[in-house]
């Protein structure tokens, strides 16, 4: 009898698995299709729907017979509507399947074994697994509620090395909202401008979702720009997160490096879907105004019913979609020692789907997303609120 194979990981993802952001969501979809009343705020997709403008684009795209491969770096059009936009050559550009594709690019193209990646904690969950899968180490440097969840240029100088190759900066964040004020990012040129081995990842993913003034790194550093990737899409403000578009602003060289990467993975994105990103960047932009401004309404209900729960302190986000408030005094009130628990118990009893702060790289918090419709958000406000009231 032939004995079954044995399967073996590669050590380079022997401790990858989902992000537990997507775990929890489909443990609750799971259970909604087992018919239980689970409200699911954990997932960061507007509810919002796609601009028809954006959708119509792509229907003339497909009918013009759009349909072949594209240039692995992305269409002219796109990548000179991109370019425009930020005041870059188009070389400077590069098209990819989704921003997550983009950060897997840069760090593949550049890590090697041992070189370290600073990231500020909470940062989003793939970060940290993009670079351990590029070879590299992670250095998480913890910013918490007190720092207003950013980085100090202290905090930066401390964590430097000999072998830094990059910061990622993600502003307005995923999953605290916060974003970093142009003395805040001048202030932490002056540390990088000191060290010119490190370059700059600025993940702008949430920039149009801003509730505050919002400036871009390269804006506040433009003497770094030689050496810094800008990081955007078009999956959260124009609501297309389905349609797999974003893309990377950095130095032609890099980009050539990424494209490398690139067009051994994947090539070209979906030809349709840049037709799509591009009717996005170049049409009207009046909805975006619109969407912002429901998401300031919602997020002021949401900051208001965490607020008013004992043991949940909930600043208020300067952009994106989240909350992140900490749940420390709730946690010990209902018995549960960690985050991860506490989110687990709100989900099997009281049927409510929400991210533990260690998905992020900080403990005592939860993200819950409000790019829901203002029922699931009052619904799933209600359960927290009655859970941990009910103690």
């Amino acid at each position: 009898m032939t004995q079954a194979a044995s399967f073996h990981r590669a050590e380079r993802i022997s401790r990858l698995e989902i992000s537990e952001i997507v775990q929890i969501s489909e443990q609750a979809a799971a259970l909604q299709a087992k018919g239980r009343d689970v409200v699911s705020l954990s997932t960061g997709e507007p509810d919002f729907p796609t601009p028809p403008h954006v959708i119509e684009a792509a229907h003339r795209a497909a009918l013009a017979g759009q349909t072949r491969y594209t240039a692995t770096i992305g269409t002219p059009a796109l990548r000179a509507a991109i370019a425009a936009g930020a005041g870059v050559a188009v070389a400077d550009v590069i098209v990819s399947t989704g921003a997550k594709q983009v950060i897997a690019n840069a760090m593949l193209a550049t890590l090697d074994p041992g070189d370290e990646v600073v990231m500020p904690a909470p940062f989003w969950t793939s970060y940290a697994d993009i670079v351990s899968m590029a070879g590299g180490r992670p250095v998480v440097v913890p910013c918490g509620m007190e720092a207003g969840f950013r980085l100090s240029p202290s905090a930066l100088e401390e964590a430097i090395t000999p072998r830094t190759r990059w910061l990622m900066l993600n502003s307005p964040s995923n999953p605290t909202g916060a974003i970093y004020s142009a003395a805040e990012l001048r202030a932490l040129a002056e540390v990088l401008e000191r060290h010119p081995g490190v370059w700059i990842l600025t993940d702008e993913i949430y920039a149009e979702l801003n509730f505050r003034p919002f400036t871009r790194f390269t804006d506040a550093a433009p003497g770094l720009r030689d050496r810094t990737l800008t990081v955007n899409g078009v999956s959260k403000a124009w609501s297309m997160t389905g349609w797999r578009i974003g893309w990377g602003i950095g130095p032609a060289a890099l980009v050539k490096a990424m494209a490398a990467v690139q067009g051994q993975v994947t090539s070209g994105a979906c030809s349709i879907a840049q037709a799509a990103a591009l009717a996005a960047l170049t049409g009207d932009q009046a909805g975006l105004a619109t969407r912002r401004e429901e998401l300031r309404a919602r997020r002021d209900r949401v900051v208001a019913a965490l607020q008013a729960v004992p043991g949940i302190d909930c600043p208020s986000p300067d952009g994106a979609f989240y909350g992140f408030p900490r749940i420390t005094g709730a946690m010990a009130a209902t018995g549960h020692a960690t985050d991860a628990e506490f989110c687990r118990w709100l989900l099997l009893d009281h049927g409510v789907a929400l991210v533990p702060g260690r998905a992020f790289g900080l403990s005592g918090h939860l993200r819950l997303s409000f790019a829901y419709s203002d029922a699931d958000l009052a619904k799933g406000l209600s359960r927290i609120a009655s859970a941990v009231g009910a103690r």
